[in-house]
């Protein structure tokens, strides 16, 4: 918790009876996730192996927040350094959700997810190198959102920098909209970050879909599972897209298997950050970092560079694609959640069946991709879907999003 928040507070309730706020955030009630730096806590990564010392910059996208006013109340748990979707580290314990404590946020933005559903402020930051912003997204009801891949800059970057996101974790689409506004300008520490483009992505927000086409996906490059709740929820998300005037049709790109390419990425990058430690750090990490740093970590290089061939291969159709379709329609997740205190067992066999077969392929094209809540599951919790656009068009999947929020459909989740 930031012990100044309430200070910040007192401070943005004068300037707003000046007539003087600092922007259209100030005063703001928002968290960050602890992959993300913020000046004078520490980034523990939710890890025992990490330094305790606070950091002295703030990251990029909470410089952004911060010149708009936000208000930091704290920093969120993760999973450790990203890697999995239960919501549970080995230094802080287990996350659960705020809909049903016996089950799981999901994440790796597992307090982002717990925080926005519980109502600790409306704006929460979230990182996404697979699917870690928009899993707990859906399982909490939340809107969440991975951007074209350079459009929040990031600095430190994280364990998995080629494919990594930041991403707002909102209870609307126009907070996200209007968060995004705040983290998406540039920064000079992120070399791969894009030129800045200072709008407010909430304009346009409101026109709708009508005139759009939308693909529904149904294989992201592989048998992606997905559960009758998935399905159902993708099946009214059409019918309300296509009532709003879009064009609907199904629509299978034909994508290399891309459960292949991320899997070998995800391995290489897990066994890099367990190599790189000392012996002593190492034997502190989840077990499970270390089973898949070894089972999937001991590719060749070609091996490596077969994978990125076909990463490029996947952007190539997904590119080709979007000349003939403006949005791609499918689910966020395979399932619902797991119960919080199950062990993490199979992460391999998980990540494809339970955690993130239907998010992991936008990281890997880089395109812009959000989850928005539609109703609930059988069990009471959460549904979703799942729209994606074209590199660089952040401002469909707003507006789409937007429309089936307007429908009316999600209830509380919505």
């Amino acid at each position: 918790m930031n012990p100044e928040a309430a200070r910040q507070a007192r401070d943005s309730a004068a300037r707003w009876r000046a007539g003087r706020p600092m922007g259209p955030l100030d005063g703001v009630p928002t968290t960050v996730k602890d992959l993300v730096d913020v000046a004078g806590f520490p980034t523990r990564r939710g890890s025992r192996t990490t330094d305790p010392t606070p950091v002295q910059d703030d990251a990029p996208m909470v410089v952004g927040l911060k010149a708009a006013g936000a208000v930091i109340l704290g920093k969120t748990t993760t999973t450790e350094f990203g890697w999995k979707t239960p919501g549970d580290n080995p230094l802080h314990g287990i996350t659960r959700n705020p809909w049903n404590g016996d089950y799981t946020t999901g994440g790796s933005s597992s307090g982002a997810g717990a925080a926005g559903a519980a109502g600790f402020g409306p704006l929460h930051i979230g990182t996404d190198a697979g699917g870690s912003v928009r899993i707990p997204a859906a399982w909490c009801g939340l809107v969440g959102l991975k951007p074209s891949y350079g459009r929040i800059p990031q600095w430190p970057s994280s364990a998995f920098a080629s494919v990594s996101c930041a991403g707002p974790m909102t209870r609307t689409v126009r907070d996200a909209a209007l968060m995004f506004s705040a983290m998406a300008r540039f920064d000079a520490r992120d070399p791969f970050c894009l030129p800045d483009d200072p709008r407010d992505w909430r304009d346009g927000i409101e026109d709708g879909v009508e005139g759009l086409s939308v693909a529904v996906m149904s294989r992201p490059g592989f048998d992606a599972p997905v559960d009758a709740d998935g399905i159902a929820a993708v099946e009214q998300a059409a019918r309300i897209l296509a009532e709003a005037g879009a064009t609907v049709e199904a629509h299978d790109p034909d994508l290399p298997d891309t459960s292949l390419v991320f899997s070998r990425l995800w391995g290489a990058s897990l066994a890099r950050l367990a190599l790189t430690m000392p012996p002593e750090q190492r034997a502190l990490l989840d077990p499970g970092i270390l089973e898949v740093a070894n089972e999937l970590g001991g590719m060749t290089a070609i091996e490596f560079m077969d994978a990125e061939a076909m990463r490029a291969t996947a952007g190539h159709v997904m590119a080709r694609l979007h000349q003939r379709y403006d949005l791609v329609l499918c689910p966020t997740v395979p399932c619902g959640p797991s119960l919080a205190d199950a062990p993490t067992r199979e992460p391999i066999r998980a990540l494809m069946a339970a955690w993130a077969p239907w998010t992991f392929t936008f990281n890997v094209t880089r395109q812009p991709a959000i989850t928005v809540p539609l109703g609930f599951r059988q069990d009471g919790l959460p549904n979703s879907v799942q729209i994606a656009a074209a590199q660089y068009r952040d401002d469909l999947v707003f507006r789409a999003a937007r429309a089936i929020e307007r429908a009316g459909v999600g209830g509380d989740a919505g």
